[in-house]
């Protein structure tokens, strides 16, 4: 699989750099690229180590003693793999880390006793394993959080890195010409039915496969993503947690309604089974928060929650989507089928985010009576509230929009879709492809 370049290399170029650095824990789901990061990263490096842990058994004998001393690790790993662990020189990697626990406790003492050792690590199905240590390396170690490409990076890797640089030059006083508005529109259709998954992107940009085949390479990438759903808790059954995620493609775009999850399991089944998905990081929850004030997590009613699926390309085929739906069509609620670019909107939020939290997507809405009002996406930015909502309409479809922004005393909201640029009174227009703008001016 060819390698494209991720906007997180910049982040580990930051880290490596860093006189306070500490080991970096690499975190998201399986097949987002993290081993791919890891390995073009080490380039940077004289000497490189992976050593991966469901692979190697060897390894684990060197974790499985009573002593984690980090220089009786580092003599031990340099000799069985015949690479010399040299800090400053040497970037060692504990790749499916979660396959040794011993090494995940190990890494607080790599800051203590190597601080000048450049030590990632990186798994799937991470999560879990953290789970079972709870205070593993609280304020020793750090963490990097990888999504699937980012519209930008899909741009970046098809060639069209200038288009990518005149969207984030662009602004409601800046629009983009037509022609590039159109140009960033094909792309978009494109990067929503073919998401962000590395493997489908490398396939597609490099000319192994074309739009229907990649179709294909989906189906296969979902079957095992469920196969993995047996790993998730040995007592929880594996057909519960897919029944619930396929719920979660179906309730898209709306608030997730247990009695429509299952006829099968009940309502606490299906809260652990959600709580496993976000663990694995196949769902994201979007909570809702009243909007009052910062931080947004204060007042947030977790008992209204929507979900995200982790990719568009997966949500669509999950959905069935008609791919001409998407392709041809330029009424925007034709291809927001399924609700399928307003997720698409809250994932490139998601991605636009810090590097080293994980961040959190929130939403309001209201229900008074005749009087319901509903906004996408609330974002915080430095000490102000965002109100964004994914739209179709003119500027007569913002009523929610307007009700939000006159109850919270605010000066500015965002409203998104495939309109160029633009301001309508108190209301941004920015495109869906440029949403990520937001965090960049």
């Amino acid at each position: 699989m060819k390698y494209f370049k991720r906007q997180r290399e910049s982040d580990l170029h930051t880290w490596k750099t860093s006189i306070h650095r500490k080991p970096l824990l690499i975190r998201g789901a399986r097949q987002v690229g993290k081993t791919a990061i890891v390995r073009m990263f080490s380039k940077q490096f004289r000497f490189y180590i992976e050593i991966n842990f469901e692979k190697d058994k060897n390894a684990h004998h060197i974790f499985e003693g009573k002593n984690l001393d980090p220089t009786s690790l580092c003599e031990q790993i340099s000799a069985l793999y015949g690479i010399p662990v040299i800090p400053g020189q040497t970037l060692l990697f504990f790749d499916e880390v979660q396959s040794c626990l011993p090494a995940i406790s190990s890494l607080r003492f790599f800051y203590e006793a190597k601080p000048d050792l450049h030590l990632i690590a990186a798994g799937s199905l991470l999560e879990f394993a953290l789970k079972e240590l709870p205070s593993f390396g609280v304020g020793r170690i750090s963490s990097m959080f990888l999504y699937p490409f980012s519209f930008e990076e899909f741009l970046v890797a098809a060639n069209a890195e200038i288009l990518s640089e005149a969207i984030r030059q662009a602004d409601p006083d800046h629009p983009l010409n037509s022609a590039l508005h159109e140009k960033a529109i094909e792309y978009y259709k494109k990067f929503l039915i073919l998401g962000g998954m590395p493997a489908i992107v490398s396939a597609y940009i490099s000319g192994d496969s074309d739009i229907l085949s990649s179709q294909t390479h989906l189906d296969d990438l979902i079957n095992s993503y469920e196969d993995d759903f047996a790993k998730y808790k040995k007592r929880f059954p594996s057909s519960s947690v897919r029944e619930v995620f396929r719920s979660v493609a179906y309730q898209n775009g709306k608030k997730f309604v247990y009695e429509k999850a299952s006829d099968k399991i009940n309502r606490l089944q299906i809260k652990n089974a959600l709580e496993l998905l976000i663990m694995s990081g196949l769902i994201i929850p979007v909570t809702h928060t009243s909007g009052n004030g910062i931080p947004l997590g204060a007042e947030v009613n977790l008992m209204k929650r929507k979900y995200l699926i982790l990719d568009s390309g997966i949500l669509q085929r999950l959905l069935g989507l008609k791919l001409s739906d998407i392709l041809l069509e330029s009424n925007f609620e034709l291809i927001n089928k399924g609700a399928i670019a307003e997720m698409a909107v809250g994932l490139e939020l998601l991605k636009s985010g810090s590097y080293s939290q994980r961040q959190e997507l929130y939403y309001w809405q209201r229900e008074a009576r005749n009087s319901q009002a509903e906004v996408d996406y609330l974002i915080q930015k430095n000490d102000k509230i965002i109100p964004v909502e994914v739209k179709s309409g003119t500027k007569g479809s913002m009523q929610s929009l307007f009700i939000f922004l006159e109850e919270k005393k605010l000066e500015k909201g965002i409203r998104t879709s495939l309109e160029n640029f633009a301001s309508y009174q108190k209301i941004d227009v920015i495109p869906a492809y440029a949403i990520s703008n937001l965090f960049k001016k």
